[in-house]
């Protein structure tokens, strides 16, 4: 009865969101009960949106959160985090009820501000990379940028002050072409938290901070269920997470994430840029034992077969 109520509340909630959205509210997957939104801003003349795509479990709103995505390639590492504990804490505050509607308006309302402030402080919106138009090029992560980080990624910055347990990160070798600078960082974690956890302190750092790109995968094992839990976000770097997230699924590595900052250097790499980053992410595995880990599996599985 339990799981025929969470799908009737879904089903009301879906039909009120489309009265109030229109055709803003899109229904991706009505199997799946997967939606998305696309929030628009046109403050200062300049268009940015956000694209926000919900999953419905059996069990939402009952027990279980909605699984969401988030894709905004002008949208800073630091200012995702920032929208995404906004989301989780309306859930946390609201446990057992419908709370997609407050999560649009609270999209809404991130994007607005973040347009207004661009207005106000006469900053350009960030495109995505390879579309025209360039942040300036970045010191190298051995170096320290002139610039300042804004007031929000400052005082995000500052919270990792309070976390505990943060996992330990490792970083890769920075690697050069074409004056973009390629570096891995690699983490052994557990849970979402600490996934969460190793983001909020690697974008504590400055020169990451103002990498152009932080490309991150995850990969965790839930032994009791027997299946893995993995993500992955671009951000802004078009299908450079799905291609990172595969490469973790070859090696067949597991509870561990992969973060690869990229500083764009002024000069279009075209597709080496994806061959670096994965060279970079399976170079610092591979280092740290998780490559050869999974190779001796592998082979003392064929051993076993072979008896």
């Amino acid at each position: 009865m339990e799981v025929d109520d969470n799908l009737t509340r879904q089903v009301e909630e879906v039909e009120a969101l489309t009265a109030i959205y229109g055709e803003e509210w899109h229904v991706e997957d009505e199997m799946s009960r997967t939606y998305s939104i696309t929030l628009t801003d046109m403050t200062g003349g300049v268009e940015i949106s956000l694209f926000l795509q919900v999953t419905l479990p059996t069990d939402y709103p009952g027990g279980a959160p909605p699984i969401y995505q988030l894709s905004a390639p002008w949208l800073k590492a630091l200012d995702k985090v920032e929208l995404c504990n906004a989301l989780e804490k309306i859930y946390s505050d609201n446990i057992g009820e419908c709370i997609l509607y407050q999560w649009v308006e609270k999209a809404r309302e991130f994007i607005n501000r973040k347009a207004f402030d661009s207005t106000e402080s006469k900053e350009v919106v960030q495109l995505p990379l390879e579309c025209g138009n360039f942040p300036p090029s970045l010191s190298v992560f051995n170096q320290t940028p002139e610039e300042q980080l804004p007031t929000t990624q400052e005082r995000l910055a500052a919270s990792t002050n309070n976390l505990e347990d943060v996992p330990a990160i490792l970083h890769g070798e920075p690697f050069v072409d074409r004056k973009s600078t390629f570096q891995a960082h690699l983490s052994s974690v557990s849970d979402l938290n600490q996934v969460k956890k190793v983001m909020i302190t690697l974008l504590a750092n400055k020169k990451i901070a103002h990498a152009t790109h932080n490309i991150m995968a995850y990969r965790l094992f839930d032994a009791a269920k027997s299946s893995f839990l993995q993500d992955c976000d671009d951000d802004g770097e078009t299908a450079a997470g799905g291609r990172l997230l595969h490469l973790l699924q070859i090696l067949d590595v597991r509870d561990v994430m992969v973060v690869v900052s990229r500083w764009y250097g002024g000069v279009l790499l075209g597709p080496d840029r994806f061959k670096h980053i994965n060279n970079c992410a399976r170079g610092i595995l591979q280092q740290h034992g998780y490559v050869r880990d999974q190779q001796e599996k592998l082979t003392k599985g064929q051993k076993h077969k072979k008896r």
